[in-house]
């Protein structure tokens, strides 16, 4: 019934609202494929992960209008770098060998990228916006989550935050709540590539937590079209 609910608003908007020339972009760089309503900018941007590290980061955006279109990447693959070299000249508990730190990680790194989806919601929450629906979700396989909020100024963002070979993306999509249809199509387009560009779609769920730290072996991929 939602569904219908969604179609019949969307016949009632105006044309130059659906009209959007949308651009198939990829960054092998970074891993991730999409389509945005135009070339995306690319900012470097700060990041502090949840045990306080300082990560790489950047964010590819599209402004439209009022409609705003974005995919920020943070990168945790030097993260244990980060503990060792930084971190544990400290001298702190979680860097001794033995007990727990082959779980954790030096200087908890292994928590932190095992926390780091579910910490990224903060920057949702600092700014004022109010989670309406979260869920559980998977793209290509890759496990994920769906979120959908109401920020302070009304408008609606829906977004989808993953993790694939420790790095972090989160898909936003953010419109105003009259006039304009949910960005839902946004986040459900996104990939994740290889380092030639090809699409990664794996035969079992891949869960960063497991298969990005090496827990487990990485599941077999789908052979796919170019």
């Amino acid at each position: 019934m939602r569904l219908g609910l969604i179609c019949a608003c969307l016949m009632l908007l105006p044309t130059s609202v659906l009209a959007q020339d949308w651009v198939e972009f990829a960054s092998v760089e970074d891993g991730f494929r999409i389509a945005f309503p135009a070339q995306p900018e690319v900012s470097g941007v700060p990041y502090t992960s949840q045990y306080g590290y300082a990560l790489p980061a950047k964010v590819y955006s599209v402004t439209k209008g009022p409609q705003r279109f974005s995919v920020t990447v943070v990168d945790f693959r030097g993260i244990q770098q980060l503990a060792i070299t930084k971190v544990c000249p400290k001298g702190p508990e979680t860097c001794r060998r033995g007990g727990l730190t082959p779980i954790i990680g030096e200087g908890e790194w292994r928590n932190d990228i095992r926390g780091a989806m579910l910490y990224s919601l903060n920057s949702y929450l600092a700014r004022g916006s109010t989670i309406t629906n979260i869920t559980g979700d998977w793209q290509d396989l890759v496990e994920g989550m769906m979120v959908q909020l109401t920020n302070a100024d009304r408008s609606r963002t829906y977004a989808s935050i993953s993790m694939h070979d420790n790095r972090l993306y989160i898909v936003d999509g953010t419109a105003p709540a009259v006039g304009y249809p949910p960005p839902i199509a946004f986040q459900q387009n996104f990939s994740v590539i290889d380092g030639q560009g090809r699409p990664i779609r794996y035969q079992r769920m891949y869960s960063n937590r497991f298969h990005g730290l090496a827990e487990y072996p990485v599941p077999p991929r789908v052979e796919q079209p170019q």
